[in-house]
């Protein structure tokens, strides 16, 4: 009993095992997409504005289109923040006790992941094409080109990421609730037993050991119970 599981956790009120939660394969792509989201940020945020020796203002380092950098940039934050929400969900989903909320917790995490897998993957086509044609005239220095490239690399890399996260939660979808264990509202099985009703032992009629009725406890001795006096 104590191996059946509701959507891949155990029973409610179980302990935090963080060895355990950490080699999980959900926790490990999760903190994979978490550094990708990281590095995506910082190298657009940090090298991805130049500008010419004989210019003051910055542009983006894709094409100078603004929207680019924009987009690496909001990508990065939003995508940082799901991740830190649902690995916080992650630690707590096994406290979960009623089955419909985990429920809600799996396919909100398999509809999350699989819209920034899209949009990553929009991500990244538009980084790469905007790259693609940049003039190299506007950076005569090839200032920012590792950051840049980076910040693609990444891109392609987050797309996979995310798709995993929602194949896991698909898995953790399949596996449904094991009915055994859980109901659609946790009862504590403390106050089942407290309300309980106790049952009584003088006065009730006994069924009988072979299934055939119930006896008569007034009459199980005055000779009409069926037993038959015998004559010699």
């Amino acid at each position: 009993m104590e191996g059946m599981q509701a959507y891949g956790a155990g029973k409610a009120g179980g302990a935090f095992d963080p060895v355990t939660f950490f080699q999980q394969p959900p926790t490990i792509i999760r903190i994979l997409s978490w550094l990708f989201s990281i590095v995506i940020f910082g190298c657009i945020a940090n090298e991805g504005y130049i500008n010419r020796p004989n210019e003051v203002e910055e542009f983006c380092i894709f094409n100078r289109n603004q929207n680019a950098c924009n987009y690496g940039v909001f990508m990065g934050s939003m995508t940082f923040l799901s991740c830190v929400a649902f690995l916080a969900l992650d630690v707590y989903f096994p406290q979960i006790s009623s089955v419909k909320d985990r429920k809600k917790a799996v396919l909100a995490d398999i509809g999350v992941s699989a819209f920034w897998s899209f949009m990553w993957f929009v991500g990244f086509c538009f980084l790469a094409n905007q790259w693609q044609v940049s003039n190299p005239e506007d950076n005569p220095l090839k200032e920012g080109g590792d950051a840049a490239r980076a910040a693609i690399t990444f891109s392609f890399f987050s797309i996979f990421t995310w798709a995993v996260q929602s194949f896991l939660g698909f898995q953790r979808y399949k596996l449904g609730a094991d009915s055994a264990l859980f109901s659609h509202e946790y009862t504590d099985p403390s106050q089942d037993a407290a309300g309980a009703p106790y049952s009584s032992f003088g006065g009730d009629d006994v069924e009988s050991p072979g299934g055939g009725g119930q006896l008569n406890s007034d009459g199980a001795f005055d000779g009409t119970g069926g037993y038959q006096r015998q004559d010699y």
